[in-house]
């Protein structure tokens, strides 16, 4: 099925701007990731202009510093574009595979404030929560490892630093070597370097809802350079995927109305916030 995802993907190189929401916080001048190693120590020199945060960025950034923990998985829905932004490609991707969500990101607290790993196309990234929350588009959710296995939690930041640090380009074909990475596997193999497997990779042919998109699967077969047999990643639901994994337990639960945005009161996140 991923066939026209390494075309669509390379399409979104390509047409138009493409811009995640938070990319059009840096200005047109800067080069290379944004979000990156570069762009960090720019902000701090003052190269680039400090992040200005807007009446619902505080909310989230309140909300974030009240419910998160080092370690938690963020999973959104995004609305990356392909074929000159005519196709909703994440959309696609997680309607196709049954899941809420298209993508993944692992907290980290650093200095009091919650920052979120995760990839684009642009590299691996490191952002403060309230501007990564800035490209959701519908629903939202988080997952926390258990008591148990919450020892494991160092390995996997320490995945996420050096992953960050060396800047591991982006997988434009959704393979699963360490060579390049996309969100999901990102997330997937940071806890895997502490022991922890969240799930198993799916084939493409062989996702949930596949029977009920024929055309968009005949151009995934017939444009795309991926097989139909490969595998890959998801985020998943209940019954498959990362959000599936029984080492997670759920601390906000996916928000099917729309686009999840926090209160002005205070937010919390249900299924105890501090568990």
């Amino acid at each position: 099925m991923l066939r026209i995802a390494g075309l669509l993907v390379a399409m979104m190189v390509n047409g138009g701007d493409n811009k995640e929401a938070t990319d059009r916080l840096v200005p047109e001048s800067w080069k290379g990731n944004p979000w990156g190693p570069a762009a960090a120590k720019a902000r701090a020199n003052g190269q680039l202009p400090p992040i200005v945060l807007t009446p619902s960025m505080k909310r989230w950034d309140r909300w974030g510093k009240a419910v998160l923990k080092e370690g938690d998985i963020v999973f959104r829905r995004g609305d990356a574009r392909v074929l000159f932004g005519y196709f909703p490609f994440s959309r696609f991707i997680a309607n196709v595979s049954g899941s809420p969500f298209s993508h993944t990101g692992i907290i980290a607290v650093e200095k009091g404030e919650p920052v979120v790993y995760d990839v684009t196309k642009a590299g691996i990234r490191r952002q403060p929560f309230c501007v990564w929350v800035l490209d959701n588009t519908g629903p939202f959710g988080v997952k926390r490892l258990r008591a148990d296995w919450r020892s494991k939690i160092p390995t996997i930041i320490r995945f996420c630093r050096e992953t960050y640090e060396k800047q591991v380009p982006f997988d434009y074909v959704l393979g699963l070597d360490d060579s390049a990475l996309y969100c999901i596997e990102m997330t997937e193999k940071a806890f895997r370097s502490a022991g922890l497997k969240l799930s198993e990779p799916v084939r493409l042919g062989e996702m949930e809802r596949v029977s009920e998109f024929p055309i968009c699967m005949f151009a995934f077969r017939h444009l795309s350079p991926l097989r139909i047999d490969q595998k890959v990643f998801f985020p998943g639901n209940d019954r498959h995927g990362i959000w599936s994994s029984h080492y997670l337990e759920t601390i906000h639960p996916p928000d099917r109305v729309g686009a999840a945005r926090p209160s002005g009161r205070s937010p919390t996140a249900r299924g105890s916030a501090r568990s």
